[in-house]
Formats: structure tokens, C-alpha cells, sequence
């Protein structure tokens, strides 16, 4: 069985990253391609380009993997299939339960490795990639819109809300254009408080540079009933200005939350998404698409082992029947092009429809899971 397995294992892995290493040359040719038309603007050079596009891979590989994993695998066994390999091994007493058994423990291997990937090499390669870029052009916008957080506190005047507003970061991680509305237990604005750039510490304290603050008086109870027996004018009610060039203000967002804002989720760890979502659930913000994305990449690895399970029953088709390898590679690329389609097509209508988010990313690896299955059984039984 130790020889059985090592020839599976060997040919399986090297058949992967081969076919992992073909998809990543070609993305990284597409990827330098695009970024050309980026040469030249604020001294963005050839160098920086091919810096950028490498930084990119790993984000690729994780995306890949259940891909090239599927297409390796099919390779290695309609070959074996092919070559008359597998069929002495079945006769040799390798059942479909052990044949079953063998890739799944590979599967769980490339799990891993690709959960170690999506995790922890490729967010950080992204956010690398992405402080080049905003130090070479001097920021990085986020989005059209920007980004926006919300926060509540207690304090001695009463319950206070607050809505920020951060328009772009810099090359060094600080904040640009932010703008912090506070709001008391009744909805009504308080003051704004605009500034240039923001730096956010551990303790969750903001350091605004060049902060305008414009307060509104909001008359209170006392004032409201003197307000009746006194002439408007005779009230100050006059919005007041004021210009510093260093504010302190202490907040509860941490500088992971705030961080989780403003860079693009494949920049994100699954424990980052979940801080994250746990975030805009308690300041009762839609989260759903958050969700979706922290349940995609935590089952993401398990797509893997449907991918081996995918694999397997090609190993059962006769190659006598016309069927030869480029025929099954092919069928290999089809079923893991549909299986992207369907992921990414389940997470637009799940939000749409507001399904519940785990089993929107569980319905592809659900799918292709009783697929693989059937196909294996049916050529077991019947084949």
C-alpha cells in the first residue's frame, strides 16, 4: 500500500504543479500586460510593474488551486488509466473504497496548503502590492465611494453615534480625507470634523492632522423651554469653527477594523473577515457581503477534496471507447470553469436574494460533491 501510495502522491503533485505553474505564468503575462499601460505615470516603472505582478501570484494560486488541482489529477489518472496502470492496481486489490480513501487524503493535503495560502501568504502579498502601487503614485483610492465606518459610544452628555468617512489612504497606511460626523441619542448632528490624514494606534486612539471641527448647538431641555420666553435672536445658536493642526480623538475601532475597511477584501484573512463582520453586525450595518465572503474562503479549502472527487471517476472511463487523455483533460478544464461560474454566480444571487451566507458558499462544493459522487458510483455499478 506504501508503494500505491507514493505512486499516487508523486505523479498527483507534480501532475498539480505543473499545470498550477502553466495557469500562474500565463495570469502573471496577462497581469504585466495590463500594468503596462500604467508606465510612466508619477514614476511608475518596468521594475514595478514586474514587482507588482509578482506579488500578485499568490492571490492567483489560492484562486487556482481547486483548479489546477482538479486538472492535474485528472491527467495522472486517465494516463494511469491509459497505460494500463490503474487497472493493475485494481486488479492488485486496489478498490474503489481504497482508491477513494488515497485521494481524499491528498485532497485534505491540498486543503491545507491552500488554506495557508488564502490565509496568510496571499493577503499579505496583496497588501504589498498594493502599498507599492500607493507609494509610487502618492495613495490608493477606495473605491468611487470610499469607505465608511460607524461607531457608538457612552459618554457623560449621553449616548453618542458616530458615521467616518475615509475618502483614500497613503503610501504609508494613514488615513486621507476623513471625515467624522457625531450624532447624540436623537439623531441630531452634533459636529463634523474634517481633516487631510489620519493615523490610527493599537489603543484605538486617531491622530487627525489638520482637522477643521464644526460644531452645531443643540438646545437642551432648559434651553428649549427658556427658548419660549426668550426671542429667538436673543439665543446663540450659531455654528462655531475650529482649525488645529493636530487632534487626538479616541475612539473604539481598533486599527484592525479600521484597516478591514478601507483595503479590498482579498487583502483579508477568514479571522480579519469575521472580526470585520462581527464589527458592522454591532453597529447594525449590512454585513451580508461580508458573510458571503467569510464563508467563501473558510470552505474555499474544502473545494480540493470535491476536486479529487471530480477527478476520480475518470479513472474508470475506457480509453478504448475514444476517450483519451486530451479529450478528459479538457472535460477537466470545462467542469472547473463551470465550478468557478456557479461560485461566483451563487454569491451575486445569494446577496440578491438574501440567502443565508454559509450555505451560499456551500451550494458549489454541495453540488460537485453529489455530482462526483454519482458519476462515481454509477461507473462502479454499471461500468
Amino acid at each position: 500500500m506504501k508503494t500505491v501510495r507514493r505512486l499516487f502522491f508523486s505523479d498527483i503533485l507534480s501532475s498539480v504543479a505543473f499545470v498550477a505553474l502553466a495557469f500562474l505564468s500565463l495570469f502573471f503575462f496577462i497581469d504585466f500586460v495590463q500594468e503596462l499601460g500604467e508606465l510612466g505615470a508619477r514614476g511608475y516603472t518596468l521594475v514595478h510593474a514586474a514587482v507588482y505582478c509578482l506579488l500578485q501570484i499568490p492571490g492567483h494560486l489560492y484562486e487556482l488551486a481547486p483548479i489546477a488541482v482538479l486538472i492535474g489529477t485528472i491527467y495522472t489518472l486517465a494516463r494511469m488509466a491509459q497505460a494500463s496502470e490503474y487497472t493493475i492496481l485494481r486488479t492488485a486489490g486496489l478498490g474503489p473504497g481504497r482508491a477513494l480513501g488515497l485521494l481524499a487524503s491528498l485532497g485534505i493535503a491540498f486543503g491545507l496548503f491552500t488554506f495557508l495560502v488564502g490565509d496568510y501568504l496571499a493577503p499579505a502579498s496583496e497588501r504589498l502590492g498594493n502599498q507599492l502601487r500607493a507609494s509610487v503614485k502618492g495613495s490608493m483610492n477606495i473605491g468611487r465611494a470610499g469607505a465608511w465606518l460607524k461607531e457608538k459610544q457612552s459618554t457623560p452628555q449621553g449616548e453618542r453615534s458616530y458615521s467616518i468617512h475615509v475618502g483614500s489612504t497613503g503610501s504609508k497606511g494613514e488615513l486621507r480625507q476623513v471625515r467624522i460626523f457625531e450624532f447624540d441619542a436623537q439623531g441630531r448632528l452634533l459636529q463634523n470634523i474634517q481633516a487631510q490624514s489620519a493615523v490610527v494606534s493599537n489603543d484605538s486612539i486617531w491622530t487627525l492632522k489638520q482637522a477643521t471641527i464644526t460644531r452645531w448647538p443643540v438646545p437642551d431641555a432648559q434651553r428649549e423651554r427658556a427658548a419660549e420666553a426668550t426671542p429667538p435672536h436673543s439665543l446663540d445658536l450659531r455654528t462655531r469653527t475650529e482649525v488645529l493642526d493636530t487632534l487626538t480623538w479616541s475612539s473604539t475601532l481598533s486599527a484592525d477594523v479600521v484597516t478591514a475597511a478601507v483595503m479590498p477584501l482579498n487583502t483579508m484573512s477568514t479571522v480579519e473577515l469575521g472580526r470585520y463582520v462581527a464589527h458592522l453586525s454591532e453597529n447594525e450595518q449590512a454585513a451580508q457581503r461580508h458573510e458571503i465572503q467569510f464563508w467563501k474562503r473558510a470552505l474555499y479549502p474544502l473545494a480540493c477534496l470535491v476536486m479529487v472527487g471530480l477527478a476520480l471517476p475518470f479513472a474508470y472511463m475506457h480509453t478504448r471507447g475514444g476517450q483519451g487523455i486530451s479529450l478528459k483533460v479538457f472535460g477537466g478544464i470545462m467542469i472547473g470553469i463551470s465550478f468557478v461560474l456557479l461560485n461566483n454566480l451563487a454569491s451575486h444571487v445569494g446577496l440578491l436574494q438574501n440567502w443565508t451566507p454559509w450555505m451560499v458558499a456551500a451550494i458549489p462544493s454541495v453540488f460537485y460533491l453529489l455530482l462526483s459522487m454519482a458519476a462515481f458510483t454509477w461507473l462502479i455499478r454499471y461500468r
